[in-house]
């Protein structure tokens, strides 16, 4: 089943109406499919998707985490500091009228994408999920961190390195970057290795 079939099929279990629907994954689309998100777009959700069907299992509110996954960067804007907090106020705006789910939930785990501490079994996972990226070959890594960098276009290098920088030695300073024992044991040595080499490259 595609992304769109999933978003579908799943907000008819909600009780919203085919309109309704529609028109919810056309603002999905129109802001996924903007052309200066080089990371941030559908191809991260899809991956994202990818782990939440393997591992949905071990999800104690499926559903709501999964619409997390699709809201969580749906406001996306380089220069600002508060995507996920607007993302997930519009997520909780768009989903206000569905039937049986935890809105709390849903808007605690996009917030929790923003500063990757997670508190809840979800929030674990869904972290762990939005930092795959960083535990991947060094060929998906580097793609990853070019997308990165084309999306702070705007910065010179000057302003961009030691920010870049920052950002990374907050990763390396946790105890752990990943929050599952599952993914920590398939990815937290290379997410380290390729966050150190990148590093050396800024």
């Amino acid at each position: 089943m595609n992304i769109q079939d999933l978003f579908i099929e799943t907000l008819s279990t909600l009780g919203f109406s085919q309109t309704e629907i529609n028109i919810k994954w056309e603002l999905l689309h129109k802001n996924y499919s903007q052309k200066n998100r080089y990371y941030h777009n559908w191809k991260h959700i899809e991956a994202m998707i990818k782990s939440w069907m393997e591992y949905k299992n071990q999800l104690e509110n499926p559903v709501e985490t999964l619409l997390a996954i699709y809201y969580h960067d749906v406001i996306y804007v380089s220069t600002r500091k508060d995507n996920e907090l607007k993302s997930a106020e519009l997520a909780c705006k768009e989903l206000k009228e569905a039937q049986g789910i935890d809105l709390d939930a849903i808007y605690n785990l996009i917030l929790c994408t923003q500063t990757h501490n997670a508190s809840t079994n979800d929030e674990k996972w869904l972290v762990d999920f939005d930092l795959q990226i960083l535990g991947r070959s060094w060929d998906i890594y580097e793609m990853y961190y070019k997308q990165i960098r084309k999306e702070y276009r705007i910065y010179p290098n000057f302003m961009y390195n030691p920010g870049r920088k920052k950002a990374l030695l907050h990763f390396l300073d946790k105890e752990v970057i990943y929050q599952t024992d599952t993914f920590r044991t398939q990815y937290e040595k290379q997410a380290r290795q390729n966050i150190e080499r990148e590093i050396e490259l800024l």
